[in-house]
C-alpha cells in the first residue's frame, strides 16, 4: 500500500512544481488526502521505509542537530570502514560522541558506504570511538540504520563474530550516559552491536529486529517471499516494541514517512534527545552501568511474582 501511495505523491509534487496558485491549492489538497491513508501502515509497509533510500541518515542527523562535528576514521588496528560514521561533536553546547551506521542516498554512495553493513573495521573504529568517549567522559548517541554486519568471507575471517560480541561486552560497562536511536533498520547483531544503550528511542516507522523478514521467512517457511507474512509474526515495529519495554520512546514522524519532511522530525527528535540526556546527566557512572544492566536483564523475563514460591531446606 505504502508504496503506491509515495508513488502518487510523487507525481502530484512534480505536478506543483510547473502548476499555478489555484492549481497548488488543490494539489495540496489532493496530497493532503492522499497522505491521510499513511494513518494506519502495515508492519510491512513500515519496513518499505525503514528502507526508503531518501530517508534521514546519520550524517543529516548529525548536520542538523549537532555542532562542531569532527569525524574520527580507522579502528588503529588494520583498516576503515566506511559504514560506520562516527566522531567527536557538541549537543546544546555539550561535548558528545556520535557514531552510528551510515547508509547513502544514492547507489553510488550505498555501494561506498556498503549499504549500511559494516565489516569488523567498523564495529572495531565504533568502539575505539566509544572508549575515547568514556575516557573524556562524553555522552554517547548511536544512530542504528543496517541490514546487519556485513557477512563476506573475508569479514568472518577478520573475526566479525569476536568484533560485534566485543562491543556488547564493552558497551555493558561503559561509563557515560548511552542513548540509542533506531532510526531505520535495525536488524541482527550488526544492530545490536551498537544498541547496548541506558535508553533506545525508535522512529516511528523504523524496525528492530533479530534479522530481517526475508531471512526470517527463508528460514522458517523456506520462502523469502512470504516476508509480509513474517513482518506480521515478528513484532519489529516500534510500537510493538514500545509495548514490550524494549523501546524507551517513540519518536513520530511525518505522515509518509521521515524523508517527506525530514525538518519535522528532526524537530521531534532534538526534543527528545535532549529529555533524554538530561535524564541521565548526572548519574554516578556506577548507576549508569547498573540501570543499563537492569534494561537488559528484565526484557522478556516474566514479573517477579512468578519467581515467588518458597524453597524448604533439607537436612542430609
Amino acid at each position: 500500500m505504502i508504496r503506491g501511495i509515495l508513488e502518487e505523491e510523487y507525481k502530484i509534487r512534480q505536478e506543483m512544481e510547473k502548476a499555478g496558485k489555484e492549481e497548488r491549492s488543490e494539489l495540496k489538497s489532493r496530497r493532503s488526502a492522499l497522505l491521510s491513508g499513511c494513518r494506519d501502515l502495515t508492519p510491512a509497509d513500515k519496513v518499505y521505509l525503514a528502507r526508503h533510500i531518501m530517508r534521514p541518515h546519520i550524517d543529516d542527523i548529525v548536520d542538523a542537530l549537532f555542532t562542531d562535528f569532527f569525524e574520527q576514521r580507522g579502528d588503529h588496528l588494520y583498516d576503515e570502514d566506511l559504514s560506520i560514521y562516527g566522531g567527536i561533536a557538541r549537543y546544546k553546547g555539550i561535548p558528545v560522541t556520535v557514531v552510528g551506521h551510515r547508509k547513502g542516498h544514492s547507489a553510488e554512495d550505498n555501494i561506498r558506504f556498503n549499504f549500511g553493513m559494516p565489516r569488523p573495521e567498523g564495529y572495531r573504529k565504533a568502539l575505539r570511538i566509544m572508549k575515547q568517549a568514556e575516557k573524556f567522559g562524553r555522552p554517547i548517541f548511536t544512530f542504528i540504520d543496517t541490514p546487519g554486519a556485513y557477512p563476506g568471507k573475508a569479514a568472518e575471517e577478520h573475526g566479525q563474530g569476536e568484533a560485534i560480541a566485543k562491543n556488547l561486552a564493552a558497551m555493558s560497562r561503559l561509563k557515560v550516559p548511552v542513548i540509542c536511536v533506531v532510526t531505520g533498520e535495525g536488524n541482527s547483531g550488526g544492530a545490536l552491536a551498537l544498541s547496548v544503550a541506558n535508553r533506545i528511542l525508535m522512529l516511528e516507522n523504523a524496525v528492530y529486529s533479530v534479522l530481517s523478514p526475508e531471512g526470517f521467512a527463508s528460514i522458517l517457511w523456506k520462502d523469502a517471499s512470504r516476508h509480509e507474512e513474517a513482518c506480521e509474526m515478528m513484532k519489529l515495529t516500534a510500537q510493538d516494541l514500545q509495548s514490550s519495554g524494549i523501546v524507551d520512546e517513540m519518536i513520530p514522524e511525518p505522515l509518509g514517512g521521515a524523508q517527506l519532511n525530514p525538518g519535522a522530525l528532526y524537530d521531534k527528535l532534538d526534543a527528545a534527545l535532549e529529555k533524554q540526556l538530561h535524564g541521565l546527566l548526572g548519574h554516578s557512572e556506577s548507576d549508569l552501568i547498573a540501570d543499563r544492566h537492569r534494561k537488559f536483564r528484565k526484557i522478556g523475563a516474566p514479573e517477579k511474582k512468578h519467581f515467588s514460591l518458597s524453597r524448604k531446606e533439607h537436612s542430609v
